[in-house]
């Protein structure tokens, strides 16, 4: 029965302190992706990007050296202990008689409390914390910011070879079946052997072509898995939808630049807003401390050792104490003086970051708009050449056209899809790049 009575209010308290000890355990994310688009690709990204996760850190480190500077408010009580051994007592003399005062052996054990009640480091503190989590807050997001733009255009890079990859397997196969006909042509004395020499030739370039995609693209998965945070030892698969890429190149250019969008002008906003906190503590230093105190004491002394804690003797104080300092020469003032001098160079940051941004804007906008139109010459000519070398290589095969002409039409198509596919990768860029000039990078 006593079992039973002590078991029932250690199952109820299960479910009560589950949340907390599992909110103590580590979160464990999913360590690999298979057929991961791009979002998910920024998502884990966001989560497990060592950069990110430092950023985080740091916003708790921050946390928690406001929480330490604040509680400079809170009472500070110490204890304290002495013991002495006086090995030549003093001696008093009154009128004609000499005096032995004091116990050869004499202890004191304490406790303080103190209490601050003007202090202007404290009250600096109290009036910049909210600035500083702001600023911590800041930090993280500039680095998701940047995340999301460097996990989104190696995203991209290696869409684009995968389909500079599809497009030489394709070339591969033309040019296999032209030497297998070029072949059958010389086998049958129709032509001599330059035309499959030639395809040949045509046909182990294409094969190099392969081969040197294939590397990079290694060496470009190895780039986003770094980006990303995830394993280089895993595996990763990425999904790619062509079509939701394409339709994703076009921006509205038409946008207004706000400098308060861009997390690097609100960063120096935020500085500017901590250096004058800071000025105004330089000027409350003129200003007195003043803090209240209690303290009480137990006092022992004996001439024997063995019999000095056997009876005390308390006593105990509280008042105030106030310190005012007058003069320190001129360094309260010369502490004013730098810190309204770095107000001063912090407007200035500000200025200059204006004129950056301004340029970064121009600059990306500028090249939006050309790789744009780069895109839209390049999209035509990729249909205009593949219509080129179809027409050709019916009249090759009616023996209209010689195989020097075909192989330059299948020249032609095969470097407007390359063109096309450089084009689209840089126009994605340029948007991403317009994008973080706006400061409109979502996460």
């Amino acid at each position: 029965m006593r079992y039973n009575k002590l078991l029932l209010p250690l199952l109820v308290s299960i479910p009560l302190l589950a949340p907390v000890l599992l909110k103590g355990q580590p979160q464990q994310e999913e360590r690999t992706l298979q057929n991961a688009t791009l979002q998910q690709c920024i998502d884990y990204a966001l989560k497990n990007q060592p950069e990110v996760r430092q950023s985080l850190i740091d916003e708790e480190i921050g946390e928690r050296d406001i929480n330490s500077a604040l509680s400079g408010w809170l009472p500070q009580i110490t204890g304290t202990g002495s013991y002495n051994y006086n090995i030549k007592q003093q001696t008093i003399a009154f009128g004609d008689q000499i005096v032995t005062t004091g116990q050869k052996h004499t202890s004191v054990l304490g406790g303080q409390a103190t209490q601050q009640i003007l202090n202007a480091g404290l009250i600096q503190a109290s009036q910049s914390a909210k600035w500083y989590r702001l600023q911590y807050k800041q930090y993280t997001e500039n680095s998701r910011i940047y995340t999301v733009v460097d996990v989104s255009k190696a995203f991209y890079d290696i869409l684009t070879s995968n389909e500079q990859l599809t497009i030489t397997n394709e070339n591969i196969a033309r040019l296999e079946k032209q030497l297998k006909d070029a072949y059958a042509q010389y086998e049958g004395g129709i032509v001599d052997k330059t035309d499959y020499k030639r395809a040949q030739i045509s046909l182990s370039n294409a094969n190099a072509d392969k081969k040197r995609i294939v590397e990079m693209l290694k060496s470009k998965y190895a780039n986003l898995k770094q980006l990303m945070g995830y394993p280089a030892e895993k595996t990763l698969d990425l999904s790619f939808d062509n079509t939701s890429m394409e339709s994703a190149v076009l921006l509205d250019t038409t946008q207004q630049l706000n400098y308060q969008n861009r997390i690097e002008y609100r960063l120096l906003e935020t500085q500017r807003k901590l250096q004058s906190l800071n000025t105004g503590y330089n000027k409350l230093s003129f200003l007195p401390t003043l803090s209240g105190f209690i303290n009480y004491n137990f006092n022992y002394f004996n001439n024997d050792f063995g019999s000095l804690y056997d009876r005390y003797f308390p006593n105990s104080v509280t008042g105030l104490t106030l310190s005012l300092p007058i003069f320190t020469g001129t360094r309260r003032i010369q502490e004013i003086r730098k810190s309204q001098l770095q107000e001063r160079r912090i407007d200035l940051d500000l200025e200059n970051t204006k004129n950056q941004i301004f340029t970064q804007y121009e600059t990306a906008l500028a090249s939006y708009k050309a790789n744009l139109n780069d895109w839209k010459t390049a999209k035509q000519n990729v249909e205009l050449s593949r219509d080129v070398y179809n027409t050709i290589k019916l009249q090759y095969n009616e023996g209209i056209k010689t195989y020097l002409e075909l192989m330059t039409a299948e020249t032609d198509l095969r470097t407007s899809q390359v063109n096309y596919l450089n084009a689209l990768y840089s126009l994605l860029s340029s948007k991403l790049d317009v994008q973080q000039a706006l400061g409109t990078i979502t996460f």
